[in-house]
Parts: structure tokens; C-alpha cells; sequence
């Protein structure tokens, strides 16, 4: 007879001490196998896998139903049921497992649906346990075999075939109670942040339309705004050409993807020799702005740090103008008005999709006067820095809890 394998987690609540026992997915999960013959559930009431959302419904999440010709084959997934999605994911290329926590219905023959033995086991608990991707990957990569195409070869009873170390359903439900508090903490600062991006997104609306103004220091108003083209008040370049020769180390140089994701900190590399050849021709300083102009078209970052970087051609720069205060400027890039005009002059036929210098240059731009620029820079600044801090708060939180969760489980 095998013998029982046991462990203990590093951290774990005092009054329980017993081992854990290392026990076949089986016997905490059976396959559900109830299926939408009688079409109970309709397209409305289709499902997806996230990775991030869990469990959602296609057309509140998605925007619409991808659901195929009929649903009467479709698995149907109750609340609290445990969904295993076999599409590879970037950090999950074995599929991801998640709870369903909010309305019954449907999924397709794709994804395997499995009903929780209640007498062994907290639906919560495997969720998340399997909310660690090294936990899932370890776990479903010597399952799951892949195609060809990528595609998953695993049968929906495999799934359920190997094992992984839990305690007892009173302490699997102990850690759930104490992990939903820090997911109740995390989803509270992320509608906080929504909230503060959605006021933002307002107040600009009613800064640019000029329904809002700011007064000079005497109380009064300032001088009529002026609208020109962006050409007029600042030049505009952009970045090599040529794919560079990345380095391990030397000269960072950014792309698309450093001012999409406003990460500056980790780049590719080309030498010194590159750098100083782009320098020649545009130098990259403290209060330009680079802006996305091929694939992701008008996002913008300020470089407000001392700077000493190369940078692709799918990039703009605009460069700092004593005709436009920086800080304004980005912050009405990104307005509805300055989108639409980069929207309406960029070539969409083109694969990435790209628009080119000259026709930035010819987008218009709502200038009031420097004072106005400033103090409208100013409070839209104060509000990013609310948002940035409280994405910190975010970030800080899920951190705290990976740590927890790699401590807590076996």
C-alpha cells in the first residue's frame, strides 16, 4: 500500500497543526457532465475563462456572444462549479482553472466543468490554489499534452489525474476566509482607481470644452484660447530607423511597448556608437514627450527624468516648445479632440496601422495662455498622481498576497 505523502506550509493558522495530505484532484473534484439539451441557457448566458475576471459572461465582458451555431452541447457551469480552460495563456500555456462566484451558465465543449466533493474539499481553496501560476503549470504540465497548432491534448477525466497537498476542509475554508479579504481590498482600490479615472475623464471633458476655466491670480479670466496646428508650436521627430544591435548593457532604447505600459526601467540596450549617431540628428531631453505612432497609435508619456536614451521610429517625439507648456500638452493628447484628429489622418489600411510626422504635425491643438497651461497641467497632474499612487496600492497588495499565498499552500 502507497504510503500517504504529507507536508506542512511555512505559514499557517495556529489552532491547526495535522499534516497535509498530498490527495488525487479526483477525489476533491468530479466532471460535471450536465449539458444544455433542453436549452435552458441561451447565447445571453454564454461564459468565458479570464485570467484576470475569473469567470464572466461573454457579452457583459466581451461586448458580444462568441458562442457557435447551437448551445445545446454547451457544458453547463453552476455557481461554485470549478471551469478548466484548455487555451494557452502567456504565463499559463497550459490553461488556467477558475470558480465560478456569480450567475449559472454555459460554456463551450472546449472547456471541462467540474462539481466540488463538498466533503473534501472548499471550491474557494482550489481556486486559489490554482491562482499561482507556478501551482497550475506545475501541476497541469505533465497532464497536458500539446498539438501541433498549440492546442491542448488532455481528456476532461485527465485533468483530475494527479495530485496536490491540502488540509483539512476547516482550514481550507480559514484560508479562503482570510485570502477573500485581501482579493475584497484589492477590488475596492481598483474601483477606487476606476473612479478616479472616470473623474478625470470628466473633468477634462469640461476643462477643454471650456466649460470649466481657471482665474488668474486677481480673479480673473484669462485670455481667449487660440487653436493651431501642432507643427506650429512644437517640432516633431522620430526615432531610428534601423533595428538596432541590442546589448546586454549600455544606452536604453525605447519602443511602442515602454510608453504603452509607462515602464521605462526595463529596456533593450544598443551601444554607444548608436546613441551618439540619433544624437546627431534628435537628442531625447527632460520635457519632450514621446508618443506611439505605429500598431498603438496616440498614447503619450512625459519624460520628466533626466534622460539619456535611444528610441525606435515607431515612435514620435515633440519636443519641448517655449510656444506650449510639455506637461499641458500631454495631458491634451490625450483628450477626445486630439484623438479623433490623429484617428481621422491615420492610415488604417496599413499593417501595423501608422500615421505619419507630417500628418501629426497637421492634428490641432486648444492652447490658452502659458498661466492657463500651467494651472491646468497642474490639477490634472494632482489627479494622475492619486491614480499612480492608489495602481501602487494595487500592485503592492497582490505582491503581499503572492507572497502569502507561495507560504500558505504546499
Amino acid at each position: 500500500m502507497e504510503k500517504q505523502q504529507t507536508a506542512r506550509p511555512v505559514i499557517r493558522f495556529p489552532e491547526f497543526s495535522d499534516h497535509w495530505n498530498n490527495t488525487k484532484l479526483s477525489e476533491l473534484l468530479k466532471e460535471a457532465k450536465k449539458r444544455n439539451t433542453d436549452l435552458k441557457y441561451t447565447k445571453d448566458e454564454v461564459l468565458s475563462v479570464s485570467g484576470e475576471m475569473g469567470i464572466v459572461n461573454q457579452i457583459e465582458h466581451l461586448g458580444r456572444s462568441y458562442a457557435g451555431v447551437s448551445v445545446h452541447q454547451y457544458h453547463i457551469v453552476e455557481v461554485g462549479d470549478i471551469v478548466y480552460t484548455k487555451s494557452p495563456l502567456k504565463a499559463n500555456p497550459y490553461g488556467i482553472i477558475k470558480q465560478n462566484k456569480k450567475k449559472p451558465g454555459i460554456v463551450s465543449t472546449l472547456y471541462a466543468v467540474y462539481n466540488v466533493k463538498e466533503e473534501n474539499a472548499h471550491g474557494e481553496f482550489i481556486e486559489h490554489y490554482f491562482s499561482l501560476d507556478e501551482n497550475t503549470n506545475r501541476y497541469l504540465r505533465p497532464l497536458v499534452k500539446k498539438g501541433a497548432k498549440n492546442d491542448m491534448k488532455i481528456s476532461n477525466a485527465y485533468v483530475l489525474h494527479d495530485k496536490i497537498f491540502v488540509p483539512s476542509v476547516a482550514e481550507q475554508k480559514k484560508i479562503t476566509l482570510f485570502l477573500n479579504t485581501l482579493d475584497k481590498k484589492i477590488e475596492q482600490l481598483k474601483q477606487k482607481k476606476s473612479l478616479l479615472e472616470e473623474y478625470k475623464k470628466g473633468i477634462m471633458q469640461k476643462i477643454f470644452a471650456q466649460e470649466l476655466r481657471f482665474k488668474d491670480e486677481n480673479g480673473k479670466e484669462f485670455p481667449k484660447w487660440e487653436k493651431k496646428k501642432l507643427s506650429q508650436v512644437a517640432k516633431i521627430y522620430d526615432g531610428t530607423h534601423q533595428t538596432p544591435n541590442y546589448l546586454e548593457s549600455g544606452i536604453p532604447f525605447y519602443s511602442v511597448e515602454h510608453v504603452t505600459a509607462n515602464n521605462f526601467g526595463t529596456t533593450k540596450f544598443v551601444s554607444k556608437e548608436v546613441f551618439d549617431k540619433e544624437n546627431k540628428r534628435v537628442k531625447l531631453e527632460k520635457g519632450d514627450i514621446l508618443m506611439t505612432r505605429i500598431g498603438d497609435i496616440g498614447t503619450s508619456r512625459l519624460i520628466d527624468w533626466d534622460v539619456n536614451a535611444s528610441f525606435y521610429v515607431s515612435l514620435a517625439l515633440i519636443k519641448q516648445s517655449d510656444k506650449i507648456i510639455s506637461k499641458y500638452l500631454n495631458q491634451y493628447i490625450s483628450t477626445s479632440e486630439f484623438q479623433s484628429e490623429l484617428w481621422k489622418r491615420t492610415i488604417h489600411v496599413a499593417f501595423p496601422q501608422k500615421i505619419n510626422l507630417g500628418e501629426i504635425g497637421e492634428c490641432l491643438v486648444m492652447i490658452p495662455c502659458s498661466k492657463e497651461q500651467e494651472k491646468i497641467a497642474t490639477f490634472l497632474s494632482t489627479i494622475d498622481d492619486k491614480i499612480t499612487r492608489t495602481q501602487a496600492q494595487i500592485e503592492q497588495t497582490q505582491q503581499y498576497k503572492k507572497g502569502l499565498l507561495q507560504q500558505m499552500f504546499v
